[in-house]
């Protein structure tokens, strides 16, 4: 049952709560917050909001960039960061008008909220239930600097391999073993079980957690699955608990896509299944890996546009640092039953008919998951409607390993962007699968696009390390 006003008062009263916290997302997927007095909050603050400057979040003009934000009582839980006690809500942006505000249409939440309802419009489905990875790192120490007369980095895990001379114990992990290691060599064990009790706590189930194939400090949080938009709420809030203690524990959290070179990066795998009146729409006992062919074509849908996509799915010039040969991220455009070399893999795991799905390999938690997932819904819609077979495009199926074919058959095959900037071009080229239905707004897009540039740009004239040690006594 929705909360009202006066639950969340009640909740107020009970908890002895003292402030009321309002978490917005901006362009890049990031929290913004702004707190009140609990004892300021009452029903018009669930209609009135808190006025804010869109400006400063990506979405509008400095002249036309008066909102306001309306807080979602459903979303309200007791931050369990904050000394004072703290009620924390998130919600959605509206512009200011007469007589009524009106959705800014730019707004994630807004977004993700109008991709679902595409959906049921549509009669496809009603429900699209995703599950996305987390991988991230933990560190006990990283610092940088990049000013005119220094650009540099240093970061330190304890159980890395460069530790073997140092650590006086000898629990370190070779590079690229550390895939589900047990004590003594997992030292963040309690660390990640709290990160999963308080994910728990704030109502996201949690599926397990473990240590990742990075050795050093790679782990894995899995959510259970989830309705689009609360799993985009939740991956806002699964970061945040992740971020928080981990400092609580003396560490810092990371989902940069690759932040070592020569370990695994992190990914953010996203598992997705639709459902109408409850029933699957993917499965079929028959099909190639027990699915449908709507299920095919949404997979269609999502190998046509990959491109486009991964502007949005891994919006860093980072992210395509990790989709390289070697680490078991994907590079090929290809889909293929228990293969992480393609980019969309099947589980041959799931086998009961609530339960089949794939997976898309590409996207990274550097994404605003609300973009993200929206996208994913939209490519695989326009993929249906289009009847885009993956088979007939020579998609696949590709069960082998498509990092061990010989050169001359993998020049045959199509390849994932290789920079942000080649993302970007095919965003800019192939963007109207996202404003069907009004969507994606092109102006989001136009203002997007422009951002991400604009960080290419500024990345791109800055000297690194690497190409002192390649060019300086040239």
């Amino acid at each position: 049952m929705a909360k009202t006003a006066q639950d969340i008062m009640q909740m107020i009263q009970e908890h002895d709560i003292k402030m009321v916290d309002f978490k917005m997302v901006d362009i890049q997927g990031q929290y913004r917050h702004v707190t009140i007095p609990a004892a300021h909050f009452n029903e018009k603050t669930l209609t009135s909001g808190v006025g804010f400057d869109a400006s400063n979040y990506g979405y509008a003009v400095v002249e036309k960039s008066d909102m306001v934000f309306i807080p979602d009582p459903d979303t309200a839980a007791i931050d369990p960061f904050c000394e004072i006690p703290t009620l924390s809500m998130t919600g959605n942006a509206m512009i200011i008008g007469h007589p009524e505000n009106r959705p800014l249409a730019q707004y994630p939440r807004n977004i993700v909220l109008a991709a679902e309802q595409y959906l049921k419009d549509s009669g496809i489905a009603d429900t699209m239930l995703i599950l996305p990875e987390f991988e991230f790192y933990l560190f006990d120490q990283v610092g940088w600097q990049v000013e005119p007369n220094a650009v540099s980095m240093s970061l330190d895990a304890n159980q890395a391999h460069w530790n073997s001379s140092t650590d006086g114990m000898g629990c370190v992990i070779q590079k690229q073993k550390g895939y589900h290691v047990a004590k003594p060599f997992d030292p963040t064990y309690e660390c990640r079980s709290e990160m999963c009790l308080l994910m728990e706590e704030a109502g996201i189930p949690i599926k397990y957690h473990h240590p990742e194939v990075g050795g050093s400090g790679q782990f894995e949080i899995e959510p259970q699955l989830g309705q689009m938009s609360k799993m985009a709420d939740a991956t806002m809030m699964i970061k945040y608990i992740i971020r928080n203690v981990a400092l609580k524990h003396g560490l810092s959290a990371t989902f940069m896509p690759k932040p070592i070179f020569g370990e695994a990066g992190s990914g953010m795998h996203v598992h997705m299944l639709l459902l109408k009146d409850g029933e699957p729409v993917f499965s079929d006992d028959n099909g190639y890996s027990h699915l449908s062919q709507t299920a095919h074509y949404f997979m269609g849908g999502l190998l046509k546009h990959i491109a486009s996509l991964c502007a949005i799915t891994n919006p860093s010039t980072n992210s395509f640092k990790r989709l390289v040969p070697g680490y078991e991220a994907p590079v090929t455009v290809g889909y293929a039953t228990s293969n992480r070399s393609a980019v969309i893999r099947i589980p041959a795991y799931a086998k009961t008919p609530n339960m089949r799905r794939f997976e898309l390999r590409n996207p990274d938690a550097t994404c605003n998951p609300y973009f993200c997932y929206a996208a994913i819904l939209m490519a695989g819609i326009d993929g249906i409607k289009n009847k885009i077979d993956p088979h007939e495009n020579g998609w696949g199926p590709y069960d082998m390993n498509l990092f061990n074919l010989p050169e001359e058959e993998k020049k045959k095959l199509k390849g994932l962007p290789t920079t942000l900037e080649a993302a970007l071009d095919a965003l800019e080229a192939d963007h109207d699968y996202l404003t069907a239905g009004g969507v994606f707004p092109e102006i989001l897009l136009e203002n997007f696009i422009k951002t991400k540039r604009a960080e290419c740009r500024q990345l791109a004239n800055i000297p690194t390390p690497a190409e002192f040690e390649k060019y300086y006594n040239l």
